[in-house]
């Protein structure tokens, strides 16, 4: 088992430490799932991470001030849909607080009912395994059940606080 030597000590403010690290380019995506009444919810998380081969887990992390995750937390299911490029708009709607963040998203129920987003990258179908605390965010481990990708398509990235694409040399 791993401890931590890491004293308590202040680290840099909060500025400079998201303006660094934004200097690592993240993919970008959107986690759904349904609502107790079977409507879809969904959040957009660019901190997504695969985590095991054996058994597949994957991870995102969302912040605990999000509505949506104890939506998701609820359901025990997720689905991770690894946007596209040319979905700005459908990241800039699962951002936003409120509202019917669906209204203009095409989507199909995954193996779980959880929303797979047309268009997508990728789509990952998973169970919550587990939940961590971390700070401010949490730490999903998520089990993956089924999953696809769309070898065509090129992602939705995010670097230097903007949103970008990949560009075949």
């Amino acid at each position: 088992m791993l401890t931590s030597t890491s004293s308590q000590q202040p680290g840099p403010d909060t500025t400079r430490f998201r303006a660094v690290l934004g200097h690592f380019p993240s993919g970008i995506t959107a986690i759904t799932s349904r609502d107790a009444q079977g409507g879809p919810v969904g959040m957009t998380v660019a901190s997504f991470t695969s985590v095991s081969l054996t058994p597949p887990l994957v991870a995102f992390l969302p912040g605990k001030t999000s509505s949506t995750f104890p939506v998701i937390a609820e359901r025990g299911t997720f689905c991770v849909n690894v946007l596209a490029t040319g979905q700005e708009r459908i990241c800039r709607a699962l951002s936003v607080p409120g509202g019917d963040k669906f209204a203009e998203v095409a989507w199909r129920p995954g193996p779980h009912g959880d929303p797979v987003i047309d268009g997508a990258v990728a789509w990952i179908d998973c169970g919550i395994e587990a939940v961590h605390d971390a700070g401010d965010h949490y730490i999903v481990i998520g089990r993956v059940n089924d999953l696809d990708a769309d070898s065509t398509a090129s992602p939705l990235l995010f670097f230097r606080s903007r949103y970008n694409h990949l560009v075949s040399a």
